[in-house]
Formats: structure tokens, sequence, C-alpha cells
């Protein structure tokens, strides 16, 4: 998500400083690649790079196609197929074995649904989206349709060219399904595909307690895009200079830690305010949102009797998103660790992974 916002914020001081763009995406990927489809990399005629869609192997030859891009206004799709053992023409050997389809875009600020214009409407609140890219391996050279579609809640942004109903309907089947479908590469016909991609909101982090150990927390929530809402009880610790990361600070009772929070299937906490009792009030409030993750910092002696503490009220208890002590076991001793451990942790619960060394792993890591 922070590579997105930023790309943005580049879109928009470009056109500022009326400096020619182009967008390049990665609509396809056989094999293995550095990155996976819907990666994206903003150029100026400068050649000003952000964002990446590599580890940095392909992005000196897409530099110089963006230009022509810009140049002649006329989208392209380039191939990369690092299965070459020659893969020393793009300058370094690559090693990842894999074709990689990278669609590269000219961007019109004067049209209001440009593929940047649509990828900032997609991400500009807390409700999923669906971009749809429309491309061509087949007849690469030619001119592509590229980005036209985005649907985001009961609202539809399009292009007429290229989104025909039956492409509507893939769209629609992946938007409705999104629990259990992700981005997808499916066939239109003999030459086009297109790329439909889910765009998730940012995790939101309720992160309880304004310790220092928290401060490394809300920092590298913040590398990693996370929105932070800051939560305790001492208003001499939740401070803005404590926490300039965070997008919003609640200085509140545990009664009230919840209230005038928007809480969504993306929204994860974190309770580490060294108080019991705290702990405790907000834990029952939050088991009743049914979050896909709850960690409790503290021993296991603390989670259990926390436990015990809310079902000898008589309340049925789903403990299953519940992790104390929270984070993956990497010997975290001091905050940073265990702020890398807990939020490392947050990452392979959403995505349904075990948090495993990838060289275990049989078959492709993605």
């Amino acid at each position: 998500m922070n590579e997105q916002k930023s790309i943005i914020k580049a879109y928009q001081s470009a056109k500022k400083n009326q400096l020619k763009v182009a967008l390049a995406t990665v609509v396809q990927v056989d094999g293995s690649a550095y990155r996976r489809p819907g990666a994206r990399m903003l150029i100026t005629e400068a050649g000003e790079l952000t964002g990446a869609i590599s580890g940095g192997c392909l992005e000196g030859d897409a530099l110089r196609k963006a230009q022509t891009v810009i140049f002649q206004q006329e989208s392209m799709l380039v191939t990369y197929d690092t299965t070459d053992e020659d893969d020393q023409k793009f300058g370094i050997g690559l090693g990842c074995n894999g074709i990689i389809h990278v669609l590269i875009e000219p961007i019109d600020f004067q049209d209001e649904l440009n593929p940047v214009a649509l990828l900032q409407m997609a991400i500009e609140d807390r409700e999923l989206g669906v971009l749809a890219t429309i491309f061509s391996v087949r007849n690469a050279r030619s001119a592509q349709i590229g980005t036209r579609f985005l649907k985001k809640g009961d609202t539809n942004r399009k292009k007429v060219n290229g989104i025909e109903p039956p492409v509507l309907g893939l769209i629609e089947s992946v938007f409705y399904n999104h629990s259990s479908i992700k981005s997808e590469i499916l066939a239109l016909d003999q030459s086009h595909s297109i790329f439909i991609e889910v765009i998730h909101p940012p995790i939101q982090l309720l992160l309880f307690g304004a310790g220092n150990d928290t401060i490394p927390v809300a920092k590298m929530a913040n590398l990693l895009g996370i929105e932070v809402v800051l939560i305790d009880g001492r208003a001499n610790q939740a401070t803005e200079s404590r926490f300039p990361t965070v997008i919003k600070i609640k200085v509140s009772p545990p009664e009230t830690a919840l209230e005038g929070i928007t809480i969504d299937t993306h929204t994860v906490a974190l309770l580490m305010t060294h108080n019991f009792e705290y702990e405790a009030t907000v834990l029952e409030a939050l088991l009743s949102k049914k979050l896909s993750y709850v960690g409790i910092l503290g021993p296991k002696k603390k989670s259990e009797k926390l436990h015990e503490r809310l079902t000898s009220k008589g309340l049925e208890l789903d403990w299953s998103n519940v992790f104390g002590p929270i984070g993956l076991d990497i010997g975290a001793e001091n905050s940073e660790e265990i702020a890398l451990s807990a939020l490392s942790e947050i990452k392979a619960v959403l995505d349904g992974k075990m948090g495993t060394f990838l060289r275990d792993k049989q078959g492709p890591i993605h």
C-alpha cells in the first residue's frame, strides 16, 4: 500500500510540474519472479522512478521503454524472459527463472479515468476495489487496451472501449467472491487476457498502549503501510510527538476505547498496555467484533488469566483468533525485535501462512 501511495504522490507532483509520465504494471508472471502481478512503477520523462517491477534488474530497460511510450503516447507490452540462460542481456544475472509481462501505459493528465487516477480511486478509502486491465501477449507489438475499469461498492468507473458485458461478468465474479479469490489473470478470447486485481484496504492496527515498547511497532507498521490507531488512557504518553506516524490517537478509558472507531475485516489489534484490568475490558469488547487477529503482549499465563476472567462472566468466547503471547518465535528480546515478531505474525495470520522457513517449502514460494 505504501508503494501505491508513493506512486500517486509522484503522479500528483509530475502533474503539478507538467512532467509527462508512464505507468509500468506487471500484468502476468509465468514461473518465478521477484515481483508478482500488480507491482507498479511510475516513470517520468526526466527518468525519475517511483515503485518497482523487479528487484532492480528490469527497471533500467523498462525506463527506456517507458520513455518511448511517453514520446509516442501509445501503450506497450514488454516481455522479459528470465528463463534464458543468457540473462546477462539485462545487465545482471536475474536468476528468477520466470517470464514477466509488463504493460507500460502513457498517462493523460486530462483523462479523469487514466490508470493512475483509477488506482487513486481504488485506495482512497477503506472499501475494497477491483481494477481490470486488458492486454494481449499475442499482439504485444500492437497498442494495448490497458487499465480500463474500476469497481468499488456499487460504483463502476470505466472507459467503454474493451469493457464488454462478458468482461463485466468476470469482474463482478471476482468482486463478490473476494474473500476466497484474490487477483486473477483470465483469458478473454484467443488474443486477449484480463488482469483483474483485487485492491484491499490497508491493514488497520488498533494499538493499545503508548509505552516506549510500542514506538517501534508504530514505526515499523508505517513502513509496511499499516494504518495505526493508538489507544491509551494516559494523555502524557499517547502524544503526536511520541507517535508521529499513526493516523489517529485516542486517549480513553477502556470502557469507551472502541467508540468512534470503524472496525472492518482488515482490522487487527495488539494489547500492549501492561495494564491487566484495562486489557480485560478492551478484550471483551474486541472479541465481540470478531477480528481476524488479536495479540496479547506478555507471558502465556497472562493470556490464560484473561481467558479465565472473561469465561467467569459467562461469556461464550471464540479464542481462535487470539494470540498470546504475541509474535512468531524468532528469539525476540528487545522492543524492536518484539515489534518485528508481532507484525510478522499479523502478516502470516492474515495471509493464512505458518511463518516457516521458505527454504523448507515445497514448490513455488508464491
